[in-house]
């Protein structure tokens, strides 16, 4: 079943009896790919989902990788921004086959990659959460989900996390349940369409775009409860 607004909403008031909203808005920064940006992410459905109580600035950009994003020079523009939050998405391209000036090895020099970010972001003021990838929804012939090669960066998220003690939006976990509760059918409502009209099974066309940011505004108020509506 899809995750109503509505609902939401409720679930978003629930933890912040503990926190007054101030003024200001909380300003989070969003670093990662074309699953993360405005155009086919998640992006536009978190921003929308937890309204004026955030400010979000999206600089997540297609195609990119923990390590093209900092090697095209984007990642300054995210500390520059002088976010109280910064959440770092990035797996999709990383992944052996992106070629040698994005992937990564989940177990190396991704983690390093991840670690500095952390460090950096922390040193500009900013207070860093790593978010795992977004699922592949892909199913077998039986209709079962199908993991795939995402698995083992979503492992080192944690892995980093754990090691600098830094909070984890769990992402590839509530969009895998997600998959399987809605099934191939329901999945296809979530799911862009390619230039030639065939299903996009990475990124997200409108509905996807919300309910995925929904499952995103839901698990950044969990570790921000200030950040609810």
């Amino acid at each position: 079943m899809l995750f109503r607004f509505a609902t939401l909403s409720c679930l978003l008031a629930a933890p912040v009896a503990a926190q007054v909203a101030t003024a200001t808005p909380i300003k989070v920064v969003l670093v990662g790919d074309s699953t993360v940006n405005d155009e086919g992410g998640w992006g536009t459905g978190f921003r929308d989902t937890l309204g004026n109580a955030v400010k979000v600035v999206n600089l997540a950009l297609n195609g990119r990788s923990t390590k093209s994003f900092r090697d095209e020079g984007h990642w300054p523009a995210a500390l520059a921004e002088k976010p109280d939050y910064i959440l770092i998405q990035f797996g999709h391209n990383d992944v052996p086959g992106k070629g040698p000036d994005r992937e990564t090895d989940a177990a190396t020099s991704y983690r390093d990659n991840l670690a500095r970010y952390v460090g950096e972001a922390r040193a500009a003021g900013a207070k860093p959460i790593l978010v795992t990838s977004i699922v592949r929804r892909v199913f077998t012939p039986a209709g079962k989900f199908k993991p795939d090669s995402l698995v083992p960066y979503v492992e080192a998220v944690h892995a980093v996390a754990l090691g600098l003690n830094v909070p984890v939006m769990e992402m590839y976990e509530r969009t895998r349940e997600q998959a399987e509760q809605l099934g191939p059918e329901g999945c296809a409502k979530l799911n862009a369409v390619t230039k030639d009209g065939k299903p996009d099974t990475t990124h997200l066309g409108p509905e996807g775009r919300k309910q995925v940011g929904i499952l995103a505004a839901r698990e950044f108020v969990k570790l921000v409860p200030g950040a609810g509506k």
